[in-house]
């Protein structure tokens, strides 16, 4: 496996599948049905799976793409694997929010080593190269511009190389979800009284990306999510220095784990004095 085709195809991948949800999104074809789990689909999240699963079948044969959207892929497996949430954040995206994210990632030895994360809403891009970095593009947030863009962006893009920040432990900037915010994630932030210099709030992977480019220093999830939820983000932000620990053991979080469960988990600048759970 090519480090550099597997960047390139998930980046590729990624502002395809963004370009078509942005279309849905403009259009107002945002209507949803619920899974047997009450979390919300629609018809956006389903043509971004297919789009996404499909050229990584087709790019890389033989290799597993767990995604979200079929659950025949959700049996556990050892080994290298791609793992894809084709629309984070669908809440979101049904309530005309636009903290919604198209998130792709191949993991390696249980760690998320690169990833894609593109908010078409926004025209943002996180991604990382196979040099061990994280960088961001940013461009006009319309489904044609997007389309074209796809195959353009490579070593040479002119994008942002992203880096964690120097946390103030002081004076933390705490971000959270905007939307699972819960009393034990509140209860946890409450440790840090005393030491937020400021709280933000952002959907879907955004978040991993906000403390990957320096813009926050500390992200405490204490409620339930998948490893689609979190892979992507998870590599950006390595990449670009920063760690995710699972709070229950206060060691890396890891991923091929039984039914794609995550334990609560916190994001973080290193030289954050974290407290346990």
């Amino acid at each position: 496996m090519d480090p550099e085709r597997i960047c390139r195809t998930m980046i590729d991948l990624a502002l395809a599948a963004g370009a078509g949800i942005l279309t849905a999104f403009q259009s107002g074809d945002v209507s949803a049905r619920h899974k047997p789990d009450s979390s919300p689909v629609t018809e956006a999240d389903l043509a971004a799976d297919r789009l996404i699963s499909n050229g990584l079948g087709t790019a890389f044969p033989g290799v597993r793409v767990v995604s979200e959207e079929r659950q025949e892929s959700h049996k556990s497996g050892s080994g290298s694997f791609f793992i894809v949430d084709p629309l984070d954040g669908t809440r979101s995206f049904v309530s005309g929010n636009r903290d919604f994210t198209v998130n792709i990632a191949w993991v390696e030895n249980t760690m998320p080593v690169h990833g894609v994360v593109f908010a078409p809403a926004y025209g943002q891009l996180f991604f990382t190269w196979p040099d061990g970095t994280s960088e961001e593009i940013r461009m006009d947030p319309e489904a044609e511009f997007i389309a074209a863009a796809a195959g353009t962006i490579n070593g040479n893009s002119g994008g942002r190389t992203l880096a964690v920040s120097n946390p103030d432990n002081d004076a933390l900037v705490v971000i959270a979800s905007r939307s699972h915010r819960n009393p034990r994630t509140s209860a946890y932030i409450g440790k840090y009284d005393g030491r937020i210099g400021r709280t933000c709030s952002a959907g879907s992977s955004l978040k991993f990306c906000l403390l990957a480019a320096g813009e926050a220093d500390l992200y405490p999830r204490l409620g339930p999510t998948m490893e689609w939820d979190t892979a992507a983000g998870q590599a950006v932000l390595a990449n670009a220095g920063g760690k995710v620990f699972a709070l229950d053991t206060m060691a890396p979080l890891t991923y091929g784990k039984h039914g794609y469960h995550n334990p609560e988990f916190v994001a973080f600048s290193p030289g954050v004095q974290l407290y346990g759970p």
